[in-house]
């Protein structure tokens, strides 16, 4: 039959043959037996899907979605919604968030916007345009997140374009901030200015930056995914708590490599899945950073879990698999081997400073200070960032550094002119000295602006502290974090005290309401272990008077000036429960 088609009609119809294979592969159902080999950025992750489903896997939701329309092809549609002021569909609403927008109803009926800030470092100048633009087109505020990150919410559908581009006109950026991507990169915040650190990761953690955003092979993956520079600074970044944490270290002679800083890799760091990044025993030097941690997501690409979205991140690769097959297909994707040095290869790291984000401290360089801000749980309006901006311009270098401890820092404020620095920010409403606990006090956006969110995390956390405060004197910080949902976003699971938001039963004719489970004894980088629950089902009012006691029981209890921490460890929970129970809150 084909003798009866002139070659120009064979050619039509071998090209319309071949859309047609292509539109059935975007929707997920590529034909038994082939068809056309996937090729282009997105062809990875087509395989992949493929090699689930000859598997006898079937696609999660989110990868059918991914694979009926990617998200970066469907940009047009966004600005048609916003033109017609129209709420996403669901799977839209996935999609919309690979542009950093979540539509967070029925908490709220608009979105949030999540920006992309390498290193958590951005100019005064832009700090400010956030305001103006956050003014025109959502809630007067923003919230400084735990990577380091700012968000701005109450976002209506006619502005959600005006939005992204507007971030993108600022020189920053909200794409892939979202969704199964690769998430804000986070580095330490006093990079170039501390004096103690091994390494500045700036240069390191832009490069990673810039290499996500121009690699659409890079979005789209099982899940999502964390990466973090520590440059071994006073301000911990939490880099145990990635996917991938490099880690700044210091390697001495007599090991087979040559002496220097390099970057010791650990890998699988989940903490809300009860898991902290593990040392791999690989060093590599600073440059190599982004063609390892290129590689590395890679693998993860082509053979992470896209059926189960609980099992899906890069941990699980690793327990299935253990980190020596692993790293051999990381050596495949680079083309050579990594180095390995053993533990004893590694000098001792400088210790972190648990209040250096908070208040004065001197730079390496001599004569000038960063400062470091207080907000009410991480929140600032836009007066007060449009301050923040005028402070950082007028008396420090210009840069307004954020941290994974819901702060930011201004740096490069000369000697003579920090008192003037501190009055201009205590002018704004805000602080440069806390308390304590309101040192380590980390709140997620809770209900009232996240749907998955059980309770009032950030109101909680504000009781708290308002309740505590005048009742119970401390002499070292002890960190609450309190989290709304099983995502951890506020990461409960490291704070020396760490709370996790649930619904409360109170009876067959009632509601449940709002509480938290309570935890003891989290930590981080050198002292990581995982809380453990020490109280249930306590109701929302309750939780202020139940951390009174928990922090009266430590002072009247504790050995000599021992740490919360330490003395939470040293004692199993039925034991601090008695000495708990036996401390009277007002």
């Amino acid at each position: 039959m084909s003798s009866d088609f002139s070659p120009d009609q064979k050619r039509y119809l071998e090209g319309f043959a071949s859309g047609l294979t292509a539109a059935r592969a975007a929707r997920g159902a590529l034909p038994k037996g082939g068809g056309s080999e996937p090729s282009g950025p997105d062809a990875v992750h087509i395989k992949a899907q493929d090699a689930t489903v000859a598997k006898g896997g079937k696609l999660n939701d989110q990868e059918k979605i991914k694979r009926e329309q990617h998200p970066f092809d469907a940009y047009d549609r966004l600005k048609t919604q916003a033109k017609n002021n129209e709420a996403p569909k669901p799977a839209d609403n996935f999609r919309w968030r690979y542009y950093g927008l979540f539509y967070v109803a029925p908490t709220q009926t608009s979105y949030m916007c999540r920006l992309r800030i390498p290193n958590g470092i951005m100019k005064h100048w832009q700090l400010s345009g956030l305001a103006d633009l956050t003014d025109r087109c959502a809630g007067p505020y923003s919230h400084v997140t735990t990577r380091a990150n700012l968000q701005i919410r109450e976002i209506e559908p006619k502005n959600a374009v005006e939005v992204v581009e507007g971030i993108m006109e600022l020189g920053l950026g909200s794409r892939g901030s979202g969704a199964d991507n690769i998430r804000n990169v986070t580095g330490t915040p006093t990079a170039g200015i501390d004096p103690q650190e091994l390494l500045d990761t700036r240069p390191y953690a832009r490069e990673w930056h810039h290499h996500i955003l121009n690699e659409r092979a890079l979005y789209g993956l099982p899940r999502k995914f964390n990466v973090g520079f520590d440059g071994a600074g006073r301000i911990p970044v939490l880099e145990d708590t990635n996917d991938i944490g490099f880690q700044a270290v210091e390697v001495r002679d007599g090991f087979g490599v040559e002496s220097g800083v390099y970057f010791r890799l650990a890998l699988g760091g989940i903490t809300g899945h009860r898991d902290f990044a593990r040392d791999t025993g690989v060093i590599l030097k600073p440059e190599e950073a982004t063609p390892i941690a290129d590689a590395i997501v890679r693998v993860y690409i082509e053979h992470g879990d896209r059926t189960d979205r609980n099992k899906a991140r890069l941990k699980y690769v690793l327990d299935a698999w253990g980190f020596e097959k692993f790293l051999a297909h990381v050596e495949e994707k680079l083309g050579r081997k990594l180095v390995h040095v053993p533990a004893e290869a590694i000098a001792p790291r400088p210790g972190f400073d648990r209040t250096a984000h908070i208040g004065v401290h001197p730079q390496k360089q001599t004569g000038f200070n960063w400062i470091g801000v207080v907000f009410p749980v991480g929140k600032m309006d836009t007066t007060q960032m449009r301050g923040l901006a005028k402070v950082a311009q007028d008396f420090g270098d210009g840069d307004i550094r954020l941290t994974v401890w819901q702060n930011l820092l201004i740096s490069g404020v000369a000697d003579a002119r920090v008192k003037d620095a501190v009055a201009a920010i205590e002018a704004l409403g805000l602080k440069t000295e806390a308390t304590p606990i309101r040192a380590g006090l980390v709140a997620c956006t809770g209900a009232t602006g996240c749907r998955f969110a059980a309770a009032h995390t950030k109101e909680t956390a504000e009781e708290i502290a308002q309740w505590c405060e005048p009742r119970v004197r401390l002499d070292s910080p002890v960190n609450i974090h309190l989290t709304g949902c099983h995502h951890s976003c506020a990461q409960h699971y490291i704070g020396d005290i760490g709370l996790i938001a649930c619904k409360v039963d109170i009876g067959e004719e009632a509601d449940p309401v709002e509480g938290f489970h309570i935890l003891v004894g989290g930590g981080f980088g050198p002292d990581a272990a995982i809380a453990r629950d020490i109280y249930r089902d306590v109701k929302s009012p309750e939780v202020p008077r139940t951390i009174e006691k928990m922090l009266k029981g430590y002072l009247a209890h504790r050995e000599g000036d021992e740490t919360f921490l330490a003395f939470s460890r040293r004692h199993d929970v039925e034991a601090l429960q008695a000495m708990f129970k036996a401390e009277h809150g007002e």
